[in-house]
């Protein structure tokens, strides 16, 4: 027995080293799948009618060809984009300094935005506004919008920047009301002060996730609200809450996980604004907005709850399915007649890919729309870099002032084009 084992022993230390093989393989392997190593990069996809707008656009935004290169470790998986968008906004932000604006509204709500000089003279010479939608309970003092504000002033943009009602920690509610899915109340407040102030202005409309839907809400809404406006880009949105609602409960992609903690941030802050929205002292608030509604509030995992417990009430609508259907831009999209730059990335984890269907099947058919999807850049993330530390710049904030430069130089040229038709025809 003695012998057998001592002809054994000396095998144990290659079964052990074979397995400790096999789970450093193992643990390889995970780590190529999250972190998608093997996904190659690629320009973005691009889809567009075949025009002189489109052709012009491909020649003067080197970005919607260009291969889009996110950091080599992490940058191909679109949760760490998402995560670190969500946790980090931007790399070394920059603070740019803007005035706070007070609108009063028609129901005695406050809305506020913040309005940030141009820091340049605009590359066609002439006076351009951006007005920027933000995402979800975001405002101007997100580190992802003080980035692309202080990129847009750089390249000559005066910018204006909608803080969603309820969304600043230092701003009190003045009525019992929240922003809600797609409220564009306030934001058409803030665009016709712009409008008015600046009487020579021109417009470029630009919203972020939930801040898109309410901008193409808002242009569809009326043929009014796209007066003077050059351009509209949409970047990372879901164009349908309706559709989207199935998806968000399940648990592909951690799209339920996503819901939890969004919901979760959605509660602290309607609990921070409880007295103005839920206070017995308060006459104007919502009839259908009880006490109960507050515990159902309290025990919410997803946002369709607070939705359907809380939110759509804000606007009196009978059920959480009106109150989607009416709110999404879905209905609104085919009646934007000025240029439409739609961006989402493949691998959001929050956009589930039958939502694409929807700028995809409107750009195949509109001359005026252009659908850009890479294969990388998470949700809102989009960050460049070449290894492991991402640059403060990312491809999202250069591609929409690209698109933004591009569009207002095409104006200029038809704008010269008919000046000078009309001259010829003058003198004959």
């Amino acid at each position: 027995l003695k012998m057998s084992a001592m002809l054994e022993t000396p095998e144990l230390p290659a079964v052990f080293d074979g397995v400790k093989l096999a789970a450093v393989a193992a643990v390889l392997y995970v780590i190529v799948r999250c972190l998608n190593l093997k996904s190659p990069t690629a320009p973005p996809e691009l889809i567009y009618q075949d025009s002189a707008l489109a052709r012009f656009l491909l020649k003067s935004c080197p970005l919607l060809t260009k291969e889009y290169i996110p950091p080599l470790i992490w940058g191909k998986s679109g949760h760490i984009q998402t995560a670190l968008y969500g946790k980090m906004g931007r790399v070394r932000s920059p603070h740019p300094y803007g005035l706070r604006k007070y609108l009063t509204m028609p129901d005695g709500a406050t809305a506020t935005f913040d309005l940030f000089e141009p820091q340049s003279e605009h590359c066609i010479g002439e006076d351009v506004t951006m007005v920027i939608c933000p995402g979800i309970a975001n405002h101007s003092e997100k580190q992802y919008i003080r980035t692309f504000v202080d990129y847009a002033q750089k390249n000559g943009y005066r910018c204006a920047v909608l803080n969603h009602l309820g969304a600043l920690p230092n701003i009190e509610l003045t009525s019992p009301r929240m922003f809600t899915y797609g409220c564009t109340w306030e934001f058409c407040a803030m665009v016709n002060y712009i409008k008015k102030t600046y009487p020579q202005t021109q417009l470029v409309v630009v919203g972020f996730s939930l801040g898109g839907n309410i901008v193409c809400k808002y242009l569809g809404e009326s043929q009014a609200n796209q007066e003077r406006v050059l351009c509209c880009v949409s970047v990372c949105q879901g164009y349908s809450a309706l559709r989207a609602q199935e998806t968000f409960m399940q648990w592909d992609q951690c799209r339920r996980f996503y819901n939890f903690l969004m919901a979760d941030n959605m509660k602290k802050i309607i609990l921070s604004h409880r007295q103005v929205l839920f206070g017995d002292n308060n006459m104007k608030k919502p009839q259908s907005l009880s006490d109960a509604d507050l515990s159902k509030l309290y025990t919410a995992t997803s946002l369709m709850q607070i939705d359907d417990n809380v939110m759509r009430k804000f606007h009196g609508y009978n059920s959480l399915k009106e109150y989607y259907e009416e709110e999404s831009c879905l209905h609104y999209l085919h009646r934007i007649y000025v240029p439409l730059l739609l961006v989402n990335a493949a691998d959001d984890p929050l956009v589930h890919e039958s939502l694409l269907s929807i700028p995809r099947a409107l750009s195949e058919k509109r001359e005026n729309v252009m659908h850009v999807l890479p294969l990388h850049g998470g949700h809102l993330g989009f960050f460049e870099g070449s290894v492991l530390f991402p640059e403060p710049l990312t491809w999202m904030d250069k591609l929409v002032v690209q698109y933004a430069n591009a569009i207002c130089q095409w104006e200029k040229t038809k704008s010269h084009c008919s000046d000078t038709e009309q001259a010829v025809s003058g003198q004959e």
